[in-house]
């Protein structure tokens, strides 16, 4: 499912335009983007939970030139599916 067939079912559902639709989605994505930036965790019950988690430094190969290389460490964004999500997908 693309942005713009996630805004159409979004307008459908609500009863709304797809302008209104589409401010929903964009703030709730702006919402849970500075929230993660400023390291606190999203939590929506029943469907999961957005964290960021530090990666450590690691060794990795370049593909192209398979030279070995050291990849700094970095935070990663995460999503991790709550207990009533799995259950819908699962039966």
């Amino acid at each position: 499912m693309t942005k713009t067939e996630l805004i159409t079912s979004i307008a459908d559902k609500m009863n709304c335009t797809k302008k209104d639709a589409a401010a929903v989605l964009d703030a709730t994505v702006a919402v849970i983007q500075e929230t993660l930036e400023n390291g606190e965790k999203v939590s929506v019950t029943g469907f999961g939970t957005f964290e960021v988690r530090e990666r450590g430094e690691k060794t990795c190969i370049n593909p192209k030139t398979k030279a070995k290389m050291v990849c700094p460490p970095c935070k990663a964004p995460t999503f991790k599916a709550g207990r009533a999500l799995k259950a819908s997908i699962n039966n």
